[in-house]
């Protein structure tokens, strides 16, 4: 389709309270809002950089910068102008925004995907003191899944055991962010058990996951910064029974529906999750959650304030995007 204009603006979201993970903290999310038009239409896309994966505000913009205006092109040809990451997301996702826009179609539609009226997601906890942790959670006791990160340190164990005592009924996920050694997966494994605990997410560092292939799984165990796209499928098999497909990882929605298709195909089950971010970085990915094993899309509810229009969150549940957001 022809394109006359493309545009990348940085904004700066406060979040509700510091969100603290094994490698740091932050207290706003930096997203990159995308703009394509073809002059009736304009469509929107949001990329979170991350200094895990090299990237900066500035690199994003820059990227996104080099994708020159005026081009006839699509969204099968961005997936070669740029690599996957934050600005070929931005870039997919605005394509995807502006392409509803002109069809006066919903995205979904145009993807043709079945779409749920509201699906469930988890709720993120933040590292923290074990006390912390409990008070968060005893705050959103509500929450029909709590996703508790961790820190490969001593108190882990105490972490989700205060959890566990603040919110009995919820159910129980866990993201070491690469941050655990061999010896401590194998410490704190039959304690998580005992707790309800259905899911580890990345427990070792990405170059370090192969030895995966020689550990036991009594809980399933999930790859988010082993899995980026397709190209990364036949690596992480006997590795891992999951994969978290996120959109800033895949570069867009484009390869993320491909990377969907083929994890099912190669046996994998699903997590769809986020970076923390806007409504907006949210609504693409809704998408794909309504077939997902597992949703973790809460980046909104950690924002102190969120865009107009945002995705209808209700007591852990989240509906559809609204067509003046995006879609």
């Amino acid at each position: 389709m022809p394109i006359i204009a493309i545009d990348a603006q940085e904004q700066s979201w406060p979040l509700d309270k510091p969100f603290r993970i094994s490698r740091g903290s932050r207290t706003e999310a930096r997203v990159i809002v995308v703009t394509a038009t073809d002059g009736p239409h304009t469509g929107r896309g949001e990329a979170v950089p991350s200094r895990r994966y090299n990237q900066s505000p500035a690199s994003v913009l820059a990227q996104i910068k080099s994708v020159k205006s005026g081009q006839n092109f699509d969204r099968q040809q961005i997936q070669k102008l740029l690599p996957a990451g934050a600005a070929r997301n931005g870039l997919d996702c605005a394509l995807w925004d502006l392409e509803a826009k002109i069809s006066g179609k919903r995205a979904w539609e145009l993807a043709n995907i079945p779409l749920a009226h509201e699906v469930e997601t988890s709720f993120t906890i933040s590292l923290d003191t074990p006390a912390a942790m409990a008070a968060v959670a005893k705050s959103n006791a509500t929450a029909p899944i709590l996703k508790l990160k961790l820190g490969g340190d001593a108190p882990d164990l105490a972490r989700v055991k205060a959890v566990r005592e603040a919110a009995p009924a919820a159910r129980l996920l866990i993201d070491a962010n690469e941050s655990w050694t061999p010896d401590h997966y194998c410490n704190v494994l039959p304690s998580l058990s005992q707790f309800g605990v259905e899911l580890i997410e990345q427990p070792f560092p990405a170059a370090a996951d192969d030895i995966l292939g020689t550990l036991n799984h009594p809980i399933p165990v999930c790859a988010d910064e082993s899995c980026h796209t397709t190209a990364d499928l036949p690596r992480l098999t006997n590795r891992y029974e999951l994969v978290n497909i996120k959109l800033d990882k895949t570069g867009g929605l484009t390869e993320a529906m491909l990377l969907m298709e083929r994890a099912r195909e190669a046996g994998f089950k699903l997590l769809i999750g986020c970076m923390v971010c806007t409504s907006l970085g949210i609504a693409p990915a809704r998408l794909l959650a309504s077939t997902a094993d597992y949703v973790d899309l809460d980046g909104p509810l950690l924002l102190a304030g969120d865009r107009y229009h945002g995705v209808p969150y209700n007591n852990g549940r989240i509906g559809l995007p609204p067509r003046e957001l995006w879609g």
